[in-house]
């Protein structure tokens, strides 16, 4: 078939042809754009709506544990768990000084005898200072070495802490003169002794 229009009338068809296509691919994309600000708009809502939802039920459970006076309850754990704690604190320094006097006056050597005990607490635990006279140096080193034998049972360790001997010629009211030397010593208790009383009930 032979197309007899002029170039000019050829020409619009053409120009007319491609405007309808152009026209229809921006009809696609504006419905494109709508669609996607629609999907946007409508997950902006649901999320703003979930965190709206979730908020209140956070207040309501604020509110819930607020009338149920939480924090009255937290205080009273925590106040009975600081009294655990000072209970045992306490019963780990609690010495039966009728079992530890019997074993210690057991373990003392001839010329020395126990004159003080007073507890002390260290780094690693419960302890004792312990102060006793003797006849003389000998038997006070000696008192350092038997309390500090493991086969006593009494002491991981028993440091010397100092000696002091009194002269003929010093009559200090200090010193007794039957027993002239004074010995201080700072004992830390055996693990698992028997003379504490949290031990005690411990292997009961």
């Amino acid at each position: 078939m032979i197309n007899l229009l002029p170039p000019e009338t050829k020409r619009a068809y053409y120009y007319a042809q491609v405007n309808t296509r152009l026209l229809k691919w921006i009809l696609v994309l504006i419905v494109g754009i709508i669609g996607l600000v629609a999907v946007g708009t409508y997950g902006w809502i649901n999320l703003h709506r979930s965190t709206t939802k979730n908020q209140a039920i956070v207040n309501n459970l604020d509110q819930t544990l607020t009338a149920n006076h939480l924090p009255s309850v937290e205080q009273q754990i925590l106040t009975i768990s600081n009294d655990f704690s000072l209970t045992v604190k306490v019963l780990s320094q609690e010495v039966l000084f009728s079992k530890l006097l019997s074993r210690m006056a057991a373990a003392m050597p001839a010329g020395a005898n126990l004159t003080a005990l007073n507890i002390t607490n260290t780094a690693s635990g419960s302890g004792l200072d312990i102060t006793a006279e003797a006849t003389d140096y000998t038997a006070a080193t000696q008192v350092q070495v038997n309390l500090s034998d493991p086969a006593n049972g009494i002491f991981s360790k028993a440091d010397l802490v100092s000696i002091s001997c009194s002269s003929s010629q010093n009559n200090s009211s200090t010193f007794n003169s039957a027993y002239p030397c004074i010995v201080s010593l700072r004992a830390q208790f055996a693990p698992n002794n028997q003379f504490l009383f949290i031990n005690q009930k411990a292997g009961q």
